[in-house]
């Protein structure tokens, strides 16, 4: 049984059903939402090939220095440590999720996948789901964004899967600007699933990728990565659609080269957290302001906290509109 890492408890398990009646009622695009980056890379099977989302050089790599090289790409691959269970318990309420088929495998199952693959799809869904049957004011967002290996047998395998685990507490693809947790409690909604490929379209509790825009900033360095955030906030759309603000460092191959036996965590993140953590609590929320922001390993600083507190921030907005 894996612990639970010092510090993260489940103080945050309600904290949108805790919210005040007047946030409750704004727009959810308008509030701020705390998020996880490649959500599911708490725990990869070293054992199984490397995945077919990586670059030809690396399963090259793979093949030839198997240990070794899965060993550094357990240390890269890795985003999170918390479970799914743990995040939500944290007041994480957006996932980040990359799957595929085990290519050869038969069958039409799905893993998460970063480089190596993870759990099956299905056991975190039902992890998911044993959250908000427990937690019933709290939603999540679910954005499917890319897929290895998939034929149309997997999607329809994928896309009932989805159905058959959360059943009503699917939320039918509407007008974003009429999503509020009023609006969600009252219908008893609690997930919203972005499913960004063609075979989701005109399945009805299946939102198109378009209403999710998550900017990619590409870089390993935090200055530029503040930059780009601030300007694609400043391009956000108004009207029809959330958005995703990627407060994560990217490496590059000479990143790898250089930070070798760190890993991502040790050798990018940690250095950079203060810098980037420090431009996440000076957001606001709001009509221009900032609605969902992911970051990796979200539980090396009080991401999740930071975040939900920014939405004070719209009370005295109404306040002061109210003198």
């Amino acid at each position: 049984m894996k612990t639970r890492p010092a510090g993260i408890g489940n103080v945050n398990a309600d904290w949108m059903g805790l919210l005040p009646s007047k946030l409750s009622a704004m727009p959810l695009k308008h509030l701020a939402v705390p998020g996880s980056h490649d959500s599911f890379t708490y725990w990869v099977d070293v054992q199984a090939p490397v995945g077919p989302d990586q670059k030809v050089y690396v399963k090259y790599l793979a093949t030839m220095f198997s240990v070794l090289a899965k060993k550094v790409m357990v240390k890269w691959s890795m985003t999170q440590n918390l479970t799914f269970m743990e995040q939500l318990d944290a007041g994480i309420r957006y996932f980040d999720l990359r799957v595929s088929s085990k290519p050869g495998e038969p069958g039409n199952e799905i893993y998460f996948i970063h480089g190596l693959f993870g759990h099956k799809v299905r056991d975190g869904l039902l992890e998911i789901n044993s959250f908000l049957s427990r937690h019933k004011k709290e939603v999540v967002f679910l954005d499917f964004n890319h897929y290895y290996a998939m034929e149309a047998e997997h999607h329809v395998y994928l896309l009932g899967m989805l159905q058959e685990v959360f059943g009503s507490k699917l939320c039918n693809n509407c007008a974003v600007e009429s999503i509020t947790l009023d609006y969600l409690w009252e219908k008893k909604y609690q997930v919203i699933v972005f499913y960004h490929h063609p075979s989701g379209q005109g399945n009805p509790v299946m939102w198109p990728g378009n209403k999710i825009p998550a900017p990619w900033a590409n870089t390993t360095e935090p200055n530029k990565l503040i930059q780009f955030l601030e300007t694609t906030l400043k391009e956000r759309a108004k009207q029809g659609s959330f958005h995703v603000s990627q407060a994560i460092l990217t490496p590059r191959v000479n990143t790898v080269a250089k930070g070798l036996v760190w890993g991502l965590r040790n050798y990018l993140v940690e250095r950079n957290l203060p810098t980037i953590m420090s431009w996440v609590a000076a957001q606001r929320p709001g009509v221009d302001g900032v609605n969902i922001i992911t970051s990796d390993f979200v539980e090396l600083t009080d991401f999740a906290n930071i975040v939900i507190k920014l939405n004070n921030l719209l009370l005295s907005d109404q306040d002061r509109k109210a003198r």
